[in-house]
Protein backbone atom coordinates (compact mmCIF):
# COMPACT_ATOMS: atom_id res chain seq x y z
CA UNK A 1 0.00 0.00 0.00
CA UNK A 2 1.20 3.49 -0.93
CA UNK A 3 2.06 5.60 2.44
CA UNK A 4 0.18 8.66 0.78
CA UNK A 5 -3.17 6.97 0.77
CA UNK A 6 -3.09 5.70 4.36
CA UNK A 7 -6.34 7.72 5.91
CA UNK A 8 -3.80 8.77 9.29
CA UNK A 9 -2.40 10.34 6.49
CA UNK A 10 -5.08 11.84 4.99
CA UNK A 11 -5.68 15.85 6.02
CA UNK A 12 -9.20 15.72 4.42
CA UNK A 13 -10.36 12.78 7.03
CA UNK A 14 -8.93 14.85 10.03
CA UNK A 15 -10.96 18.02 8.77
CA UNK A 16 -14.24 15.81 8.03
CA UNK A 17 -13.70 14.06 11.59
CA UNK A 18 -13.49 17.15 13.45
CA UNK A 19 -16.27 18.99 11.62
CA UNK A 20 -18.14 16.52 12.66
CA UNK A 21 -17.48 16.57 16.39
CA UNK A 22 -17.79 19.94 16.89
CA UNK A 23 -21.67 19.43 15.11
CA UNK A 24 -21.99 16.81 17.40
CA UNK A 25 -20.64 19.19 20.81
CA UNK A 26 -22.97 21.72 19.66
CA UNK A 27 -26.32 19.86 19.14
CA UNK A 28 -26.89 19.66 23.17
CA UNK A 29 -26.73 23.09 23.36
CA UNK A 30 -28.90 23.63 20.52
CA UNK A 31 -31.80 21.33 21.28
CA UNK A 32 -33.10 23.48 24.25
CA UNK A 33 -33.49 26.45 21.38
CA UNK A 34 -35.01 23.66 18.79
CA UNK A 35 -32.19 24.23 16.51
CA UNK A 36 -30.22 22.12 14.33
CA UNK A 37 -26.35 23.07 13.71
CA UNK A 38 -27.12 24.06 10.14
CA UNK A 39 -30.12 26.09 11.12
CA UNK A 40 -27.78 28.10 13.87
CA UNK A 41 -25.27 28.89 10.81
CA UNK A 42 -28.34 30.91 8.91
CA UNK A 43 -29.05 32.35 12.38
CA UNK A 44 -25.77 33.69 13.25
CA UNK A 45 -25.38 35.33 10.19
CA UNK A 46 -28.85 36.76 10.15
CA UNK A 47 -27.90 38.17 13.68
CA UNK A 48 -25.13 40.06 12.27
CA UNK A 49 -26.56 41.31 8.65
CA UNK A 50 -30.21 41.42 9.69
CA UNK A 51 -31.25 41.35 5.80
CA UNK A 52 -30.28 39.35 3.76
CA UNK A 53 -30.90 37.49 -0.11
CA UNK A 54 -30.20 33.48 0.05
CA UNK A 55 -27.56 34.03 -2.35
CA UNK A 56 -25.91 36.15 0.09
CA UNK A 57 -26.54 33.65 3.36
CA UNK A 58 -25.28 31.12 0.43
CA UNK A 59 -22.13 32.73 0.01
CA UNK A 60 -21.12 33.35 3.59
CA UNK A 61 -22.08 29.69 4.68
CA UNK A 62 -20.43 28.41 1.23
CA UNK A 63 -23.75 26.69 0.48
CA UNK A 64 -25.40 26.20 -2.46
CA UNK A 65 -29.17 27.09 -2.88
CA UNK A 66 -29.79 23.89 -3.21
CA UNK A 67 -29.29 22.85 -0.11
CA UNK A 68 -29.63 26.13 1.67
CA UNK A 69 -33.81 26.62 0.39
CA UNK A 70 -35.14 23.49 1.90
CA UNK A 71 -33.05 24.57 5.02
CA UNK A 72 -35.31 28.24 5.02
CA UNK A 73 -38.38 26.59 4.36
CA UNK A 74 -37.89 24.36 7.59
CA UNK A 75 -36.86 27.54 9.30
CA UNK A 76 -39.84 29.90 7.87
CA UNK A 77 -42.17 27.04 9.08
CA UNK A 78 -40.76 27.05 12.23
CA UNK A 79 -41.27 30.59 12.84
CA UNK A 80 -37.88 31.70 12.97
CA UNK A 81 -37.55 33.84 9.31
CA UNK A 82 -39.60 35.16 6.72
CA UNK A 83 -39.07 34.96 3.46
CA UNK A 84 -40.26 37.38 0.75
CA UNK A 85 -39.78 38.46 -2.81
CA UNK A 86 -36.63 41.47 -3.60
CA UNK A 87 -38.36 44.49 -4.56
CA UNK A 88 -35.83 45.34 -7.41
CA UNK A 89 -35.42 41.85 -8.50
CA UNK A 90 -38.42 39.25 -8.11
CA UNK A 91 -35.71 36.54 -8.86
CA UNK A 92 -34.03 37.05 -5.29
CA UNK A 93 -35.65 35.96 -1.80
CA UNK A 94 -34.84 38.02 1.20
CA UNK A 95 -34.40 36.79 4.47
CA UNK A 96 -35.41 37.98 7.82
CA UNK A 97 -35.48 37.25 11.67
CA UNK A 98 -38.95 37.32 12.81
CA UNK A 99 -39.40 38.66 16.32
CA UNK A 100 -38.85 34.69 18.06
CA UNK A 101 -35.87 34.90 15.32
CA UNK A 102 -34.60 37.53 17.39
CA UNK A 103 -35.27 36.38 20.46
CA UNK A 104 -33.26 33.21 19.98
CA UNK A 105 -30.30 35.43 19.90
CA UNK A 106 -30.54 36.44 23.53
CA UNK A 107 -31.12 32.68 24.28
CA UNK A 108 -27.95 31.44 21.88
CA UNK A 109 -25.70 34.05 23.30
CA UNK A 110 -24.03 31.52 26.15
CA UNK A 111 -23.31 28.65 23.71
CA UNK A 112 -19.99 29.89 22.28
CA UNK A 113 -18.41 30.15 26.22
CA UNK A 114 -20.09 27.30 26.99
CA UNK A 115 -18.91 25.25 24.14
CA UNK A 116 -15.54 26.90 25.36
CA UNK A 117 -15.64 25.42 28.31
CA UNK A 118 -16.27 21.65 27.22
CA UNK A 119 -13.36 22.03 25.56
CA UNK A 120 -11.05 23.76 28.59
CA UNK A 121 -9.29 20.69 29.54
CA UNK A 122 -6.15 22.38 29.16
CA UNK A 123 -5.06 20.56 25.73
CA UNK A 124 -4.80 23.93 23.50
CA UNK A 125 -4.53 27.75 24.92
CA UNK A 126 -6.41 30.04 23.58
CA UNK A 127 -4.03 31.05 21.52
CA UNK A 128 -3.69 27.36 20.09
CA UNK A 129 -7.10 27.61 19.15
CA UNK A 130 -6.96 31.33 17.73
CA UNK A 131 -3.57 29.81 15.48
CA UNK A 132 -5.75 26.87 14.38
CA UNK A 133 -8.68 28.87 13.13
CA UNK A 134 -5.72 30.98 11.01
CA UNK A 135 -5.07 28.18 9.46
CA UNK A 136 -8.19 26.52 8.98
CA UNK A 137 -9.36 30.40 7.10
CA UNK A 138 -5.91 30.21 4.88
CA UNK A 139 -7.12 26.15 3.84
CA UNK A 140 -10.54 27.63 3.23
CA UNK A 141 -9.14 30.15 1.28
CA UNK A 142 -6.75 28.01 -0.95
CA UNK A 143 -9.61 25.94 -1.69
CA UNK A 144 -12.31 28.37 -2.79
CA UNK A 145 -9.51 29.34 -5.47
Amino acid sequence: MYTQLKLENQLCFRLYSASRLVTQAYRPLLEPLGLTYPQYLVLLVLWEHKRLTVGEIGERLMLESNTLTPLLKRMEIEGHIVRTKGTTDTRQTVIELTPQGKRLERKAKEIPSCLAANWNGGFMTLDDLTNCASTLDKIISQLKK
